[in-house]
């Protein structure tokens, strides 16, 4: 099992749902360079780098079945992943789940990289998904927010390259006030994939997954068994 964060997101975000899943699975949450314990390395500002590096490092765990769950930006880089995986490694993954986050081809540029701080910092508590705590903190802000920026720049310049679909299933999870993807747009993940392909949709907005995390845990469950 696979987690992989949103834009400004960490490994760490994911530890609750880890607990939940590990009676299950091996759970992995990757951490993507400049936060956390690997605050010292460069940050990567686009999915595709993020993708090669992501899909080199998984490979050692492909001799069992892995299911990749990606939210926001997490979904995107997931679906490249799983395309490199299953296009160039010959490596099916059990299944895609790919929550908050329109279809790949649909990505827009909403120019939030390009805000300044205050801008950016009010996108935060509108979405919900930074701790009060650390919004409230100048000093720990100014640490996250070119971590942020540079995440959002890699989300909002992605270019879809069409290519075939997958052939693992797709399940997209969503929330239904969600303002970045409608209910409606999550349905147009279903011509990435040739395999099955569901949508499940939950209370709450963006960052629904924090208030629904049983119910969460209990979808990615289903691929796990």
């Amino acid at each position: 099992m696979v987690l992989l964060p949103h834009a400004g997101g960490s490994a760490s975000y994911y530890f609750p749902f880890s607990r939940d899943l590990s009676p299950l699975a091996d759970v992995l949450s990757i951490q993507y360079p400049g936060r956390q314990d690997r605050y010292g390395e460069p940050l990567i500002d686009n999915v595709p780098d993020l993708a090669d590096e992501i899909t080199a490092a998984l490979l050692p765990y492909f001799d069992r079945p892995v299911v990749l769950f990606g939210h926001s930006l997490g979904a995107t880089i997931g679906y490249e992943v799983a395309r490199r995986l299953e296009h160039t490694k010959d490596i099916v993954p059990s299944a895609l789940i790919a929550s908050g986050r329109r279809a790949p081809a649909e990505v827009r540029d909403e120019g939030i990289h390009r805000s300044d701080d205050r801008t950016m910092i009010a996108e935060l508590v509108e979405m919900s998904g930074t701790d009060s705590a650390v919004l409230a903190d100048p000093d720990l802000l100014k640490m996250i927010l070119p971590t942020l920026r540079n995440d959002y720049r890699a989300a909002e310049t992605y270019t879809y390259v069409p290519s075939p679909p997958l052939t693992c299933p797709i399940h997209v999870l969503t929330g239904d006030s969600d303002d970045h993807v409608t209910v409606p747009e999550t349905e147009n993940w279903r011509t990435y994939t040739t395999g099955p392909f569901s949508v499940q949709v939950f209370p709450g907005g963006h960052f629904y997954l924090a208030d629904q995390r049983e119910g969460v845990v209990e979808s990615i469950s289903r691929f796990l068994k």
